[in-house]
């Protein structure tokens, strides 16, 4: 009788208190496959850097295309309106969808960065010679903080998305209810915010850009 209650105990325990160890097992298991072909955690940073950089200019562009969409409606009128109005929910729906694959992306370098980092410092603690152990600890430090900084602006520019998003879907919504030349006259006040937001957000993902450029070339 009381069996099934043990049971779901021990599975609640298990999802719960194993969580953590049972993913580190599953990465630990995937960098064992990356090795056995020549690939190390710092090559596969390498590459997890270089997606989140490629989703970003990806983002970028699809928000500029969603404003681009948005302010060719400012002069259409009748039957044009919903034609051009599919074109921006589109493009908004894909700029969206972009956002998520940028956080997905950076999240995945940040644990990659995480386990090399760790890593490295289990190994300088195997280094006998006092000479090499600082240098090495040294290094590693750098290209921590490094990182750090990499990371910490990449997420500034990834939270930025958040709220251009929001003021976009507003829009979206807006047209979709009052889908006339009137109301796309009101919407064009807006314009100036919303290029201006938008702008704002793709200097900010260039700036982390350059930024991920230039730490690939720290650990090469």
């Amino acid at each position: 009788m009381f069996k099934p209650i043990l049971i779901a105990s021990v599975t609640v325990a298990f999802f719960t208190g194993c969580e953590n160890p049972v993913k580190k097992a599953v990465r630990n298991a995937g960098y064992s496959a990356y090795e056995m072909v020549g690939v190390q955690k710092r090559d596969l940073l390498k590459r997890r850097i270089n997606d989140t950089r490629e989703e970003q200019k990806e983002a970028g562009e699809a928000f500029t295309d969603s404003l681009d969409k948005l302010q060719k409606m400012y002069g259409l009128d009748g039957g044009k309106l919903e034609k051009q109005y599919r074109e921006v929910k589109s493009s908004f729906d894909e700029s969206k969808e972009k956002a998520g694959e940028v956080k997905a992306a950076r999240e995945k370098m940040e644990t990659v960065a995480r386990d090399l980092f760790n890593e490295w410092e289990r190994e300088i603690d195997d280094i006998q010679t006092a000479e090499f152990k600082s240098k090495s600890r040294s290094k590693l430090q750098a290209t921590k903080a490094s990182f750090n900084e990499l990371n910490k602006n990449l997420m500034a520019s990834e939270n930025k998305m958040n709220p251009v998003l929001t003021r976009l879907n507003d829009h979206v919504l807006y047209l979709k209810h009052n889908l006339n030349a009137q109301s796309i006259a009101q919407l064009k006040t807006e314009n100036t915010r919303i290029e201006n937001d938008i702008q704002g957000l793709i200097k900010d993902m260039n700036r982390s850009i350059n930024q991920a450029d230039a730490f690939i070339k720290t650990i090469e």
